[in-house]
């Protein structure tokens, strides 16, 4: 844990505009940055608890294949790469 005096120099750092914490981006403090960085990680943490490690594989595969002039789904059909969207379903989809 980081003492209060290095606290107070990432804050100052942070508030010039560094980022001092990995995944911190755009935080204009210290506190900020270690929100958005905890944010981000459980972001993707939430995602897969609700699509399942399947469906959250799938769905990396047709994103990582999305180009800014095409979308993954088109690159995946014209390359006649298989994506199985079925795996997408989200574990409320499967309650209804």
């Amino acid at each position: 844990m980081a003492s209060e005096q290095e606290r107070k120099d990432l804050d100052r750092r942070a508030r010039e505009g560094e980022t001092v914490v990995p995944g911190g981006t755009g935080g204009k403090s210290l506190e900020a940055q270690e929100r958005l960085a905890e944010g981000r990680h459980r972001g993707g943490e939430a995602r897969r608890e609700q699509m399942g490690e399947e469906g959250y594989k799938e769905m990396g595969k047709k994103g990582g294949l999305s180009r800014t002039e095409e979308s993954g789904g088109d690159r995946a059909a014209r390359e006649g790469i298989e994506i199985d969207e079925s795996k997408f379903r989200t574990k409320s989809d499967d309650q209804e």
